[in-house]
């Protein structure tokens, strides 16, 4: 029976955490830098440990989940004496491709070995383990951990060597960033045009520009309620994440260039901790 690891209990992952407390048997043993959500795990059934080193030491399989590269290369700073032969880092945060390879390299030469393992879809998906969970590393270590990460979600894709979870995940964010960008302006000369939040969403499901993004936000928006699932601040980081991919491919890609200036002016405003559908104020203010 192998130990699992779980580090950082934020908004997405304590709902994965709480998943595979209730769902595997392995023993699970859990930090974050709040001791209040540790305390609530612990309440659940998993272990309580005091540092990320404590977790890594006791744990055969560690996860992370935290929110910026930083954060992924502090955890190495604080695990890496812990990363012997045989141990296994699963980091399911989102964050540039290259600090995760560059990384990987580093945990290799320990004898241990680190996935990149990103998940989309929100808090509500987290909640209901129904996540889609994107893998880069090793085909054989996905096999053999696809079903402890099919108690956090309900899709998962294999897709290549170290970092190829990580580009897949970007790519996704920032083609819902430029989906959302197309809402937010049509939307915004809709109402110009007298034409009603309810009413624009049921005729736009008549055709081809039905999209998830506007069927699960239309009535937030309606209301006028940005409470986050997820966060402008995220949102801009994982943009960003693709506007250096696509420099360093040499890409002329200017609908990223766009959505991003969307994303910085939203955090001008001091919308980033609100949900990242508060974008559609800056196109109103636009206009």
């Amino acid at each position: 029976m192998k130990t699992i690891g779980f580090i950082g209990l934020g908004i997405m992952g304590e709902s994965m955490c709480e998943n595979l407390i209730k769902k595997r048997d392995e023993d699970v043993i859990v930090y974050d830098i709040v001791e209040k959500k540790v305390e609530q795990m612990v309440e659940l059934g998993a272990k309580a440990a005091k540092s990320n080193s404590e977790v890594a030491a006791k744990s055969d399989i560690i996860i992370s989940m935290v929110p910026k590269s930083e954060h992924v290369k502090a955890v190495y700073e604080d695990i890496k004496d812990e990363l012997t032969e045989a141990k296994l880092w699963i980091d399911m945060s989102t964050i540039k491709p290259s600090v995760s390879k560059e990384l990987a390299e580093k945990v290799k030469a320990r004898g241990a070995y680190m996935v990149d393992s990103p998940v989309v879809k929100s808090k509500s998906a987290a909640v209901s383990g129904t996540l889609g969970i994107y893998f880069g590393g090793k085909k054989e270590i996905f096999e053999k951990v696809k079903e402890i990460l099919l108690t956090m979600g309900e899709n998962i894709i294999y897709l290549g060597d170290n970092g190829s979870g990580l580009v897949m995940k970007i790519c996704h964010n920032m083609l819902v960033g430029q989906i959302q960008n197309g809402v937010n302006e049509m939307l915004t000369m809709a109402e110009k045009a007298e034409i009603n939040i309810d009413d624009f969403t049921k005729a736009i499901s008549y055709g081809g520009g039905q999209n998830f993004y506007l069927d699960a936000k239309a009535q937030s928006i309606k209301e006028r309620d940005f409470t986050t699932a997820f966060s402008v601040e995220n949102m801009n980081k994982d943009v960003g994440i693709a506007k250096t991919i696509k420099e360093n491919m040499s890409l002329h890609l200017p609908g990223i260039d766009l959505v991003k200036n969307v994303y910085d002016e939203a955090m001008d405003l001091g919308y980033a901790g609100e949900d990242f559908s508060a974008t559609i104020k800056v196109i109103e203010n636009r206009n």
